[in-house]
């Protein structure tokens, strides 16, 4: 039986039902590609490494190493390449420092209650002054809390008021802009979310079509032929319904992520994501939405 389910296919000619979604998966990365004038040949080479890496890493044959001669049958990438690209250290999307230390700082705020309000929003915090005795009600105890290293509460600051992460209020305490999981400016920060959140929904969709199981929660919520203000009014829903999620899931995993500190299996990571989006309608062609 194919692991695609009852529709046997020719290993030769791809199901063309997938060869349609990969059409339409790679248009909006194109496009971006093009805006960035990241060229075809550029985009080539590119994927002549992934797929050599990805077939020496992923498609052994019982835990035995791979040769350059089995890459080339399952990649078609000249054994020449095979045998230089092997030898070449690829680039990895690592996650930049002051991303990780911030994610932590707004996981950590948002999910405890230590740094909530009676209605369980996160709380505006002052910076600590000279001669300070607040305990776990400053920006500084909250950095201090997180980081457990020496870097300064201040340099956080100044970099989540650039990137509209925080803001000051009359008073001077730090409030956390709670519509911010990404940075609305930092193209380094938002390059990063865009990788790894896309390739996350991609693995899962990649697990959920292989048949494997248990599969994972994948779906979405989808209407045409609306007015341009339903569509905005389904913008807001989304947005607010969307942070509920978020903010629920968040201080979920944290409590759980604090009771598996004593244990010796903590191996395994999570992304649970939310995305909305909406276009005009364009003419169809070949069953190819353009949006």
């Amino acid at each position: 039986m194919s692991p695609h389910g009852d529709d046997i296919h020719n290993p030769a000619q791809p199901p063309a039902a997938l060869v349609a979604a990969i059409r339409k998966l790679l248009r909006p990365l194109v496009r971006l590609m093009l805006n960035f004038q990241i060229t075809y040949p550029f985009l080539i080479n590119l994927l002549k490494s992934l797929y050599v890496e990805v077939a020496d890493q992923e498609f052994s044959v019982d835990g035995k190493r791979q040769t350059d001669s089995r890459i080339n049958l399952l990649t078609g990438v000249h054994r020449k390449d095979v045998k230089r690209l092997r030898t070449e250290e690829n680039e990895s999307l690592h996650t930049p420092r002051t991303i990780s230390i911030g994610a932590q700082l707004i996981a950590y705020w948002l999910g405890s209650e230590r740094f909530w309000d009676a209605q369980g929003k996160p709380l505006p915090l002052p910076l600590r002054t000279a001669g300070d005795t607040r305990e776990g009600k400053t920006f500084d105890e909250l950095v201090e809390l997180v980081c457990k290293q020496d870097i300064r509460p201040r340099v956080i600051l100044d970099e989540w008021l650039h990137l509209g992460i925080a803001t000051l209020d009359a008073e001077g305490r730090v409030c956390l802009n709670t519509g911010t999981f990404t940075p609305e400016k930092g193209f380094d920060e938002k390059v990063f979310f865009f990788g790894k959140n896309l390739h996350d929904h991609i693995c899962a969709s990649a697990h959920n079509l292989a048949g494997n199981t248990p599969s994972y929660f994948d779906r979405s919520v989808y209407y045409d032929k609306l007015s341009q203000a339903s569509v905005e009014a389904l913008a807001k829903l989304a947005n607010e319904a969307g942070m509920e999620a978020l903010t629920r899931m968040n201080k979920a995993a944290l409590a759980l992520q604090q009771s598996d500190e004593s244990g010796a299996d903590r191996n395994y990571r999570m992304n649970f994501g939310v995305f909305n989006y909406n276009a005009e309608l364009a003419p169809e062609k070949d069953g190819d939405d353009h949006a």
